[in-house]
């Protein structure tokens, strides 16, 4: 099974729950596009116990820390989503997107286009905080319009009850995980989200 990871915005936990879900399934991992360093490959594979999952490269690594199509145009590079092919592997997939569904790739295409493009299901990754019911079912309801299968949502960071109970009554999702806001992110924490994952997926 191969799911394309994507959240409701930059920094909201994609990563981390990448490091989860590959460690749940034992899973390879691949970013297409990575903008800045640090790289987030090294993060996820710092974060792997099992012995199985392979770190595949990046398609592109480009120099400047900010949304791929300027990312790109700053280092004279042109990014078009059919030039991006899922790697060949025998073992799971688990793909992570570039901040948020509507984050732009080109001057026509976004993050989206990704899963879309492939037909593979999506996990979003919502952090919560002032305003992140907008942010979380404007992404969802993105996601819908474009027909994109989602698998599930992911709450990281502080819980807040009510904020996940609306969204997840207007998405119709179930929650797959809620990571919490921990104090260290290590092998042992990622291991313990792996294991209650594997009874959602």
């Amino acid at each position: 099974m191969n799911y394309f990871i994507t959240a409701i915005g930059t920094d909201s936990g994609k990563s981390l729950f990448s490091a989860v879900i590959c460690e749940a399934l034992e899973a390879d991992y691949w970013k297409p596009i990575q903008a800045g360093y640090p790289r987030d490959t090294d993060y996820v594979g710092g974060l792997l116990s099992n012995l199985k999952s392979d770190l595949i490269p990046e398609k592109y690594v480009l120099n400047t820390p900010a949304s791929p199509h300027y990312a790109a145009e700053i280092d004279n590079v042109k990014l078009e989503v059919v030039d991006f092919d899922i790697p060949k592997t025998d073992n799971h997939l688990i793909i992570e997107g570039a901040g948020g569904v509507l984050v732009p790739i080109n001057d026509k295409e976004f993050v989206i286009d990704f899963p879309k493009q492939w037909n593979i299901p999506v996990i979003l990754v919502a952090n919560l905080y002032l305003g992140s019911i907008n942010h979380t079912l404007l992404t969802i309801n993105e996601l819908k319009r474009r027909g994109v299968e989602v698998k599930g949502i992911v709450f990281n960071g502080p819980s807040n009850p009510s904020s996940e109970d609306i969204i997840l009554k207007h998405s119709g999702y179930n929650c797959l995980l809620r990571i919490a806001d921990e104090k260290e992110i290590n092998h042992a924490v990622v291991r313990k989200y792996a294991a209650e994952l594997k009874r959602n997926l």
